[in-house]
């Protein structure tokens, strides 16, 4: 298998995850009880009649009773595929695959993907009207101009749905916002402005008449596809190049551009040339958003103007403009009040609140989401960022007022606040940690060792963590033992991570003198048994790589079990100062996050362990970017019935209660209690009850239980166990984990080299 352009991974790869467990990237869930005959009769035969005569006689009742009212189609015929052309409908079906995961992950919108196999306008038509009436929405995708135009502009005039061209819409929803907030950084009127626009497929056009109906004149705008300027009067204009055509004298890219305050490219590279910058007006708007490879690049511009700004559509630059913060917003805000279709007062107002929040102050938990940084509005921030967990509460909100004030909204939400916290409930900040957290390690790259180098998932893991750029992988093991797995999975060229092992005498000397120094009196441990450990054992080598200053974190476990791994890194790290060691684990599950210790290291801690252990839970949650609240769970509830193991947990609470903590805490409580809202009626008294995100176990036996068979039998993502107290940041991996779960580990680890003091008590 020949690898790919791309350098973060192999064609061998992208298939193996598409096809890997169940084929492709969606599947359908059953949203009710279906265990019982009881609950078979009710959602299929007889019960199902009930709903089905009451949507015959009032259609509008399918919001009630089904899932129309979240569900959308995602619909392409292939003939315009991620810019590489007409591949067919079948060939399309992965990208709307994706594209319904993206509805979900950021919006909690339910989508199927449907493939056309037609090439015929009128046919595709005729086929989405006819099942149009099982969605909420319909999002048409990568469907070739003229024909995106023909299609939306009919199902539009014959749907009471909202039919979205995301190739035109989205677009032109976050490049609107950008250009507002690049008028008001540079102090320019959107009413004087001249804007060039150069490309005339659905984007550019969808994006002019957005300029124009957010103010824009009609004269002011000059736009130019291959054979050069849009102008009244030029032969062979289509219907819709006709619309923006303008008397102008001007006949090419090079004379439009000169005195020209903005510049959209949706074109190609090179394009727009640094001449050309030059003639620009003072304090240019560029836009180059030509993919893979802009227009002109940022470097490009800022060798001949200092006053520009920039956006594109990549994300390694500022101000990406990025569908991503559109279209699953705009499709929230209009399910939500079962709007009849999406108009421009709507993409108007999505592009408006886009605007508003960059110029927010940014929160500390968005900080956290977003990798450490705080960006500020200007220049280099005019658009957010698209994992911005404020994105799902501000446009939605927009987007649905603008609905009901236009008239097309059939459901009228009355509490806007509440509606915006509704919609913060959807999706859980969880979602955005690992994001933050390798945003942040990619500007402050670290030396991660991979202590198992010669296992294929650990292989894999280190490969993508260099490519991904989240910073400096070393592999532990043979380098022909690692050079032959590399063929195994795809990489048989320009393989360049650094591999260690003990042929290395000077690092191997410089380890068994740091370990005799540390053993000899600790274990009674010879310079001989030290050196034997340092040549045989690839976790004691690792390390010692971290404690001699050779790397700045490690990963290791899959191959062997956890409490192998740690008896040997124990060997060489202490805990670090005045903190217990414990595993915590990330457990996310049903849009809800939760922490759960001690699920590793210690089999039954006493009172005064748990109380620290929760502590400690608490400080790393904060680093998360969660509010901790610490439930110390049981088998009983606040005493009942109270056995020895709940004086024992009673007793964490009341040592917690003695200590200065800044965090919410109780206990003794059973786990359901702790997390389902429904008993905080029966337990009014406590703050925690229905809201713990820290469960701290009676002991290791019941963690460990528990997050795995939630692992193993639910729809759960866990991260970790991470590896809490050790006094250099080390993680370890469960036996067999994934090449994602040892990325996300190695990230971890990356991570807190960087913002942990490991040498504070």
């Amino acid at each position: 298998m020949k690898k790919t352009k791309t350098d973060h991974y192999t064609d061998k790869e992208a298939l193996d995850f598409h096809s890997k467990n169940k084929p492709g990237k969606i599947e359908i869930n059953s949203s009710k009880p279906m265990t019982t005959k009881r609950d078979l009769a009710l959602a299929y035969s007889p019960g199902v009649a009930v709903p089905v005569q009451a949507i015959a006689d009032d259609p509008e009742t399918a919001y009630d009773y089904t899932s129309k009212g979240n569900l959308v189609a995602v619909i392409s015929n292939g003939s315009a595929i991620l810019g590489m052309g007409n591949l067919g409908a079948l060939a399309s079906k992965p990208v709307m695959e994706g594209k319904a995961v993206l509805f979900k992950r950021f919006a909690d919108i339910d989508s199927i993907d449907l493939e056309i196999d037609s090439q015929d306008p009128n046919e595709i038509i005729n086929s989405i009207k006819n099942f149009a009436c099982s969605f909420g929405g319909i999002n048409l995708e990568d469907i070739a101009a003229p024909d995106c135009f023909v299609i939306e502009d009919k199902l539009k005039e014959i749907l009471d749905i909202p039919v979205f061209h995301d190739d035109q819409h989205g677009t032109a929803i976050i490049t609107t916002a950008a250009l507002i907030n690049a008028l008001n950084i540079s102090g320019k009127s959107i009413n004087d402005i001249k804007v060039v626009v150069n490309g005339a497929g659905a984007s550019a056009m969808a994006c002019t008449n957005l300029f124009k109906n957010s103010g824009v004149p009609q004269k002011n705008i000059i736009m130019v596809d291959r054979s050069g300027v849009i102008y009244r009067g030029r032969k062979g204009l289509n219907q819709w190049k006709s619309s923006h055509a303008n008397e102008t004298k001007f006949r090419t890219l090079d004379e439009a551009i000169n005195g020209a305050d903005v510049f959209l490219g949706l074109s190609a590279k090179g394009a727009l040339s640094k001449s050309m910058v030059k003639k620009m007006a003072k304090n240019p708007i560029i836009f180059a958003c030509a993919n893979p490879d802009p227009e002109i690049t940022p470097e490009e511009i800022m060798e001949v103007r200092d006053d520009a700004i920039i956006a594109t559509g990549r994300s390694d630059y500022p101000n990406q403009v990025n569908n991503l913060i559109g279209f699953p917003y705009v499709f929230r805000g209009a399910l939500d009040v079962r709007a009849k279709t999406i108009n421009e007062e709507m993409k108007v107002a999505a592009a408006d609140a886009i605007a508003k929040l960059t110029r927010e102050d940014v929160p500390d938990e968005v900080v956290a989401a977003m990798g450490g940084d705080r960006p500020h509005y200007g220049k280099d921030y005019i658009i957010p960022s698209t994992f911005d967990p404020r994105l799902i509460s501000v446009i939605p909100a927009a987007v649905a007022k603008a609905a009901m004030d236009s008239g097309v909204a059939r459901k009228h939400i009355d509490d806007f606040e509440t509606y915006k916290e509704q919609l913060k409930q959807r999706l859980n900040p969880s979602l955005t940690i690992m994001q933050g957290i390798n945003s942040y390690i990619k500007k402050n790259q670290k030396r991660i060792v991979f202590a198992d180098g010669e296992d294929k998932n650990t292989l894999k893991a280190a490969i993508a963590f260099k490519n991904s750029k989240l910073g400096v992988p070393i592999l532990v093991g043979k380098k022909e033992k690692i050079k032959e797995r590399i063929k195994e999975i795809g990489y048989n060229e320009n393989f360049d991570i650094e591999i260690v092992n003990s042929e290395d005498t000077k690092k191997r000397k410089k380890y068994v003198n740091f370990l005799f120094e540390k053993m000899q009196r600790e274990q009674g441990l010879l310079e001989r048994d030290c050196d034997r450990l340092v040549r045989n054992d690839r976790v004691i080598w690792a390390s010692c790589m971290v404690s001699c200053g050779d790397a700045d974190g490690a990963v290791t476990g899959n191959t062997r079990r956890f409490g192998a791994s740690f008896d040997k890194v124990t060997q060489v790290i202490d805990a670090r100062p005045g903190e217990i060691m414990f595993g915590l684990n990330m457990v996310v599950a049903k849009g809800k996050t939760i922490f759960v210790g001690d699920t590793s290291v210690n089999e039954y801690p006493s009172s005064e362990e748990l109380a620290e252990i929760a502590i400690s839970s608490a400080r790393v949650v904060k680093m998360f970017g969660f509010v901790p609240k610490v439930a110390f769970v049981s088998h009983s509830t606040f005493g009942q019935p109270l056995t020895s193991r709940t004086k024992h947990i009673k007793k964490a609470v009341e040592i917690l209660k003695h200590k200065s903590v800044d965090f919410d805490f109780d206990g003794d409580m059973q786990p359901d209690v702790a997390l389902n809202e429904e008993y905080k009626e029966l337990y009014p008294f406590s703050s925690i009850v229905g809201n713990a995100n820290i469960l701290i176990m009676p002991g290791q036996h019941s963690a460990a239980i528990s997050y795995k068979m939630m692992k193993s039998l639910g729809d759960t993502k866990v991260i970790g166990p991470l590896l809490i107290g050790l006094g250099q940041p080390i993680e370890i991996a469960p036996l067999r984990s994934s090449t994602s779960e040892i990325i996300n580990l190695a990230s971890v680890a990356a991570y807190s080299a960087d913002v942990i003091d490991y040498k504070k008590n």
